[in-house]
């Protein structure tokens, strides 16, 4: 199913295919490529789900390497494609699923004359013993030498980056646990590498002078451990973490121990466990002559990953997550990285300027149109230990501008008539933002509400958790407050009753 978002770029151009568009890896770099000027194809099985994270001139198509019938259009006229796809999350046999989704993709890039394929594999010494995710890696790369004549496989270590499986894990591990009882394998050394670089690799591959097959074993510039991993985030989020090491934890147990304290399901988390025990690192120097990418140390790509994370939270459309039903997905909120969110959102017969009215003058002598007492006590016990409190009030009754103080808030962002967002400058285990947004025309539109809360170890998830009950009043009562002001407003300007 091509999408109708032909490219209107260059003719000339070679065309790039990009699967695994919706995954974390494939998204990124459709993007990276995407701002380079590259003429792109994106590939997933639910297409419809990416027509609003990409450029409109990229062409989306759907497409399932378990469904061969699917690939020839969607493969039609590429000169290099992408494969970053993989089965771990199956229920079923994902070396299976792995083997034969490689077959049916090369045979068929193959077939329609795709003059390479880049495929993103992982480190580890082939051998008995080796783990069966780390096996099907590179089993996957053997299965696409196999059936297509010209092939870039790079190999990489953990990725270090926002939304990657082994960085998640690692996170939610420092975290949530203050003491960890930490088994054998975070000795196990590795070479993690910084999101950045691997995209760059990845990117470079489709111009890189090579002709036939290529292995390239690629990572950070740095060789450390699992535990060097949980200590360098934990000094960047300013935790402080103890482990204590126990020999007594067997891949089954610390992936089920995984499931408890991560997000991680534990049939994922037993596969990645399975894989760590054994070493990742770059024996291969070759990749250092070919690219002319120096890749970063652990410190860096961690603290590049959390300041791209800020970055990305402020860029986001919180609204574009909400649910039909205009209420949080999950009890305690959506998470967004290691961040907490709770989203909802109201419609309103009224045009977007008398939407906003109410929201422009929150705070101060206004109030916050729901459980202003809460507030005052929230305030209050902001001032004891040693916080702003809500006494600062605003500097005006009407308008809001970035920097400024609104209570216990600082206003970070605003667009007229359409969103603001404030950072809270109270005490808190963790960072909070609360956004509203409108959206619509001049007679109807949607204001979304989002409060944003990025907890800071284990006493930030009990506060959010411990409080969310509270929460559920004060920002439902919140967003109807504004509702109804909104209506109120817009009646009075035109003598007219809103429903």
């Amino acid at each position: 199913m091509n999408d109708d978002r032909k490219s209107g770029a260059d003719a000339g151009k070679r065309l790039i295919l990009v699967t695994g568009a919706s995954g974390y890896i494939g998204g990124r770099l459709a993007t990276r490529l995407e701002n380079s000027g590259h003429r792109l194809r994106l590939m997933a099985r639910r297409p419809e789900l990416l027509d609003r994270r990409f450029a409109a001139d990229s062409e989306l198509v759907a497409g399932d390497v378990l469904a061969p019938e699917s690939l020839p259009a969607a493969l039609a006229g590429v000169d290099t494609a992408f494969y970053l796809i993989h089965s771990m999350g199956t229920a079923g046999s994902f070396v299976l699923e792995d083997r034969i989704a490689a077959e049916n993709f090369s045979v068929a890039a193959a077939a329609a004359g795709v003059r390479r394929i880049v495929y993103l594999g992982g480190l580890g010494d082939k051998g008995a013993g080796l783990s069966a995710h780390l096996s099907s890696r590179h089993e996957v790369g053997d299965v696409l030498r196999q059936f297509h004549p010209e092939v870039i496989e790079l190999r990489a270590s953990v990725v270090i980056g926002s939304g990657s499986l082994s960085f998640e894990m690692i996170r939610a591990l420092v975290e949530r646990l203050p003491i960890m009882i930490t088994p054998k394998w975070v000795d196990v050394p590795a070479q993690p590498i910084a999101v950045g670089d691997i995209l760059a690799y990845l990117q470079a591959s489709v111009d890189l002078e090579a002709v036939g097959h290529r292995v390239f074993e690629v990572g950070g510039s740095e060789v450390v451990t699992y535990g060097d991993m949980m200590r360098v985030y934990a000094q960047a989020r300013g935790l402080h973490r103890r482990m204590i090491r126990v020999p007594l934890l067997t891949p089954r147990l610390s992936s089920l121990w995984l499931g408890l304290v991560t997000p991680l399901y534990a049939r994922v988390g037993r596969k990645l466990i399975d894989s760590i025990r054994h070493p990742t690192i770059v024996q291969d120097l070759s990749a250092v002559e070919a690219f002319t990418i120096r890749p970063v140390g652990l410190q860096a790509a961690i603290v590049s990953a959390l300041a791209n994370e800020d970055r990305e939270v402020a860029e986001t459309r919180w609204s574009d997550a909400i649910s039909a039903v205009g209420r949080p997905r999950d009890w305690g909120g959506v998470r967004f990285g290691n961040r907490l969110t709770d989203t909802r959102q109201v419609a309103v017969d009224v045009s977007c300027a008398d939407a906003f009215a109410p929201i422009r003058r929150i705070g101060g002598d206004t109030g916050w149109y729901y459980g202003d007492w809460l507030w005052a006590v929230r305030g209050w016990i902001d001032v004891l230990i040693g916080g702003v409190g809500i006494r600062r009030g605003r500097s005006h009754p009407d308008e809001l501008r970035v920097g400024e103080a609104v209570d216990c808030w600082r206003t970070e962002a605003v667009e007229p008539d359409r969103l603001v967002r404030f950072s809270a400058e109270m005490k808190l285990p963790g960072r909070a933002w609360l956004e509203f947004e409108v959206r619509g025309d001049d007679s109807c539109c949607v204001i979304y509400q989002t409060a944003i809360f990025d907890p800071k170890g284990l006493w930030g998830l009990l506060y959010w958790y411990g409080i969310y009950p509270v929460h559920v009043k004060v920002f439902g009562g919140m967003l109807e407050g504004v509702a109804r002001e909104a209506r109120r407003n817009a009646a009075k300007r035109t003598g007219v009753a809103v429903g």
